[in-house]
């Protein structure tokens, strides 16, 4: 199957899913980021998480929290109140964990170039834990993080370890990354709309410029090839991109057979 036609038939399967998450939709600040992806040809969101503030319970596995075997004690996408979390911290048996956690935003690519567009956007607008990931199938993978996340324990065993001053003092840290977060999002969608609208100028150019010189080669020299002068116009539209492309920082991973 042809890889374009393969990738829409994924993209299609994607996007007509039910969503599977916690909340069951997607989170309100990212809700326009998504939509835009979604609307163009060569993406669409797999998961995605705003950003977050939660408190969970349960046993540390060595220095690794484990999300899958632990109880959700509070989540909330909103800047975060003290009198919340010791409301919460009440129902803790084990560690409770508090936890800041930014935009982790994934999107399949058609191809490695768009995937490339959108990564640069993405360090530029300062997510830059981004990685990019290519599966043997062709799947071309985006992961949009960033690394001003939180991670505190709060209590043992179900007793309380640290002050309630000292959780009022986490929570201003929490809130405040909550609000940096929100203005990345904001940054990242601006910057993505700026670079999608100068990408399809830049594809439509050679186009113009074809037709223009067509109709010049017609009167002066019948004989020229088109062809020559497509291949041309794309070369000299394209090579400040393909200059930049070893500055983006890409991380490939091979995925198994079964990916």
């Amino acid at each position: 199957m042809d890889h374009t036609a393969e990738f829409r038939r994924w993209k299609a399967q994607c996007l007509s899913k039910a969503d599977l998450s916690r909340k069951g939709s997607v989170d309100e600040d990212v809700v326009e980021l998504v939509q835009l992806l979604n609307g163009r040809e060569p993406y669409f969101t797999t998961s995605s998480c705003a950003g977050r503030i939660i408190l969970l319970d349960g046993d540390i596995n060595g220095f690794e929290v484990q999300k899958q075997n632990r109880c959700w004690l509070l989540v909330t996408h909103k800047p975060c109140v003290k009198e919340d979390v010791m409301a919460a911290l009440k129902k803790a048996n084990g560690d409770a964990i508090l936890k800041f956690e930014p935009l982790v935003l994934h999107v399949q690519c058609r191809q490695l170039q768009d995937a490339q567009i959108l990564h640069s956007v993405a360090i530029d607008s300062g997510f830059r834990n981004s990685g990019i990931t290519v599966g043997k199938r062709g799947k071309t993978m985006l992961a949009i993080r960033s690394t001003h996340g939180l991670e505190v324990p709060l209590s043992h065993k179900g007793k309380l370890m640290v002050t309630e001053e000292y959780i009022d003092f986490l929570l201003k840290i929490a809130n405040q990354k909550m609000e940096e977060n929100k203005k990345r999002i904001e940054r990242l969608y601006n910057c993505l709309q700026h670079a999608l609208e100068k990408e399809n100028i830049t594809n439509a150019r050679p186009k113009e410029k074809i037709k223009d010189k067509n109709k010049s080669s017609y009167t002066r020299k019948k004989k020229r090839n088109p062809e020559e002068a497509h291949s041309k116009c794309f070369t000299e539209e394209n090579v400040k991109e393909c200059e930049n492309d070893d500055d983006l920082g890409i991380s490939v991973t091979i995925f198994p057979e079964d990916y």
